[in-house]
Parts: structure tokens; C-alpha cells; sequence
């Protein structure tokens, strides 16, 4: 089964931590819209497998109307095998929900939001620049639950400067009290390119301090494995029965397409990503031109994919696997580092299957790049 990404490529406001391609000049949206389904029929040729999951991402994927996502999910089913149960996510800013608005999307077949909270803190919510406020936060909640839409997803940052280990806490009682099913957490990063970036260099904001953000991992880790959550991914949490299909399929090596301005695709063979402009794109598929960039994978790059994957899942890596996928030199890789690392107890062992202990959890990319194999993929 393949998944369907669509990246929607506008904001309201320009959180000052967010790297993401996007656009606050919203009056193009329907010019973009236009140009996205005519890429959807343009690109229907790209997945030979039934289409098992949508997610709508960005961006602020909320600030479409009824009417452009309407057209946006017949033109999927259209042009696509979709199969007969699918789960189909929307990510949703709190200001842009209203009863009407969620019984729509209730009505096109989302049947999952992610909602992008970040924090119910209102020092941090200035801090990150973000255009709801914590009022909105809670009734979004309370106004999803109310429109029968339960498989809910919050996002959470942590790590940021206002954001106290008590105000952490708070937030995840917060989950708790709703009974969120799933919780996507992220370390605040200082991303290239971000207003963050230049407002710490030029020392009008305060850093993000490591130690802080090591101590806050911990703590939602602990807080909310003890509310029955599973740790499935580094920087998610869910209850059984809920985990991400979409991004489990990411995270798995299963082929998706990727849609819209900036979007990813892969095919298990090659991976490539459409161009990050929303004027170009839009003239380009008005030219029925796919504008893209691809990159075929070598074995090293699909090992160090599975590596990448593999260490932030809970599932771990496994050299059985490694040794039939990619053969022995790998399988001999693999082990060594594996060897060297034995001393600094990262791990913890099944079988042949490798997990990261919960204190190696906050180090995962960093020890994932330990075992990459440094080969240039050929490019085009």
C-alpha cells in the first residue's frame, strides 16, 4: 500500500522557527489549486499500488476552503486506486477551526486531524510567533471531539526558551485530561534560513539551551509512556492502535507520492522533490511540466535510510534483515560499529535486533550517522 502527501503552501503568519516552504501571500491559494489537480492527473502514473493513506501538510493546509478540498480528494479518487478504508489526515491550525468547518472536513473523509498546538503556554506561543492563542488551543479540541472526529494528533514543541519544565508538565497534563491518542513532540531546532536563526544572531532572542532540551525529552518521554502511550518514533507518541499510518509508511521504505510546491516523492528506486516556488510551480504544470529534482539511491543510500529510520523507531534494526537487503559488506559493517559503540550502552538487544535504550533516544540521529556509509549517490 502508498501513501499520498500534499503539501499545502501557505500560512497566515511566519512562525520564526519554521524552515518549511510557504507562502503568507494567500490570495494565490486558488491558482495553486487549480495547478495541484491538474499535477495530481499529471502524476497519476507515478504509484502501481492501491493508495492507503492522504495527509494534507504545509503550510496551513486549514486555510483551504470546503470547496478546494473537495475538489482536491475527487481528484485523488479519480485519478487514483484508492483503497476501500483509508486514513486521511489534515493538519489544522486552531484559529482556522469552527464547527462548520470540522463537519465539512468530517463530510470529504478526513477522518484524522493533526492540530498544530505547540504548546498551551501563552509565553511560548509569542515566542514562536504563532497566530492562535491558548483560548483557541482548547476549544479546537473540544470543538473536534464534539464534531466526532477522535483520531486526534497534537503537536507539541519543547525546548523553547519560555518554556519551564513546570509549563512542559502542564502541557502534557493537558493530554492526559483530553485523552489525546496521539502526540507528535519536537526539540525546538535552529533551522537555516528562519527568522529564529537571525534574531539569535543577532542576540535579540535568547538560544535554546541543550541541556534544557535533553531534560524536557525526558520528560515527556516519561510522562507520557506512564499515560499508556508507546514510544514508536523519536519524536512520537501514540496509543495502541493509533500510531501514524502515513508516516509509519515513511518511516517503513513504502513508496509515496508527494504533491505540491517542495513536496518528496519516492518509489523505492529514486527519490525526488518538486521545486520550492510556488510562481514556478504553478507556471510549470500550466505547461503540463513536472519541475523537479531526482536522485537515484544507491545501496549505501538505502542503507543509510534504513539506518536513519530504522534507530528513530522503536522496532530498531535488524541485521538478519540488513544482511539479506543489503548483503554481507554491510552485515560486516553493521557489527563493527557495532562493536566500537558496546562500551557507551546504547543499545538494547533481541536476537538480531538492535533498539536504542531510552538515555540513547535523544542521541538517535547523531548515532544513526555513526553507522552511515559515505557513497555519492548518482544524481540527474
Amino acid at each position: 500500500m502508498a501513501g499520498i502527501y500534499l503539501h499545502i503552501p501557505f500560512c497566515k503568519k511566519a512562525c520564526h522557527y519554521c524552515n518549511f516552504h510557504f507562502s503568507t501571500q494567500t490570495t494565490h491559494i486558488q491558482a495553486f489549486v487549480d495547478a495541484l489537480l491538474h499535477e495530481i492527473e499529471l502524476q497519476q502514473g507515478y504509484l502501481n499500488e492501491p493508495i492507503q493513506t492522504i495527509y494534507f501538510g504545509g503550510g496551513t493546509p486549514s486555510l483551504l476552503n470546503e470547496s478546494q478540498l473537495k475538489s482536491i480528494v475527487d481528484a485523488i479518487k479519480t485519478h487514483f486506486e484508492v483503497a476501500d478504508t483509508i486514513e486521511c489526515t489534515l493538519e489544522a491550525n486552531p484559529d482556522d477551526m469552527s464547527p462548520s468547518k470540522l463537519a465539512a472536513w468530517r463530510q470529504l473523509g478526513f477522518n484524522r486531524l493533526s492540530i498544530g498546538i505547540q504548546s498551551f503556554q501563552a509565553p511560548a506561543l509569542t515566542w514562536m510567533n504563532r497566530a492562535h492563542s491558548v483560548e483557541q488551543s482548547h476549544a479546537a479540541i473540544v470543538m473536534a471531539k464534539a464534531a466526532g472526529i477522535h483520531n486526534l494528533s497534537i503537536d507539541l514543541i519543547y525546548g523553547t526558551p519560555t518554556l519551564t519544565d513546570e509549563g512542559l508538565m502542564a502541557d502534557l497534563d493537558w493530554i492526559n485530561q483530553y485523552e489525546i491518542n496521539h502526540v507528535s513532540c519536537y526539540a525546538l531546532t535552529v533551522e537555516d534560513k528562519t527568522a529564529l536563526k537571525k534574531l539569535i544572531e543577532k542576540a535579540q532572542i535568547e538560544d535554546v539551551d541543550p541541556e534544557k532540551q535533553a531534560r524536557h525529552f525526558e520528560i515527556v518521554s516519561s510522562r507520557l509512556g506512564a499515560m499508556g502511550m508507546e514510544h514508536y518514533e523519536i519524536s512520537n507518541f501514540a496509543k495502541p492502535g493509533f500510531r501514524s499510518q502515513h508516516n509509519s509508511h515513511y518511516w517503513s521504505g513504502k513508496a509515496y507520492l508527494g504533491l505540491g510546491p517542495s513536496a518528496h516523492s519516492f518509489n523505492t528506486i529514486s527519490r525526488q522533490w518538486n521545486i520550492a516556488n510556488n510562481a514556478l510551480y504553478v507556471q510549470s504544470i500550466l505547461l503540463d511540466q513536472l519541475n523537479f529534482e531526482i536522485e537515484y539511491l544507491s545501496d549505501a543510500d538505502r542503507y543509510n535510510e534504513y539506518m536513519m529510520t530504522s534507530l528513530r523507531r522503536m522496532e530498531g534494526f535488524d541485521l538478519d534483515l540488513i544482511q539479506a537487503k543489503f548483503g554481507d559488506r554491510y552485515y560486516q559493517h553493521s557489527t563493527e560499529i557495532l562493536e566500537a559503540m558496546r562500551p557507551k550502552n546504547f543499545f538494547q538487544q533481541n536476537g538480531n535486533c538492535y533498539t536504542l535504550n531510552a538515555k540513547a533516544k535523544f542521541l538517535a540521529d547523531g548515532i544513526a550517522a555513526d553507522f552511515f556509509i559515505l557513497v555519492s549517490a548518482q544524481s540527474s
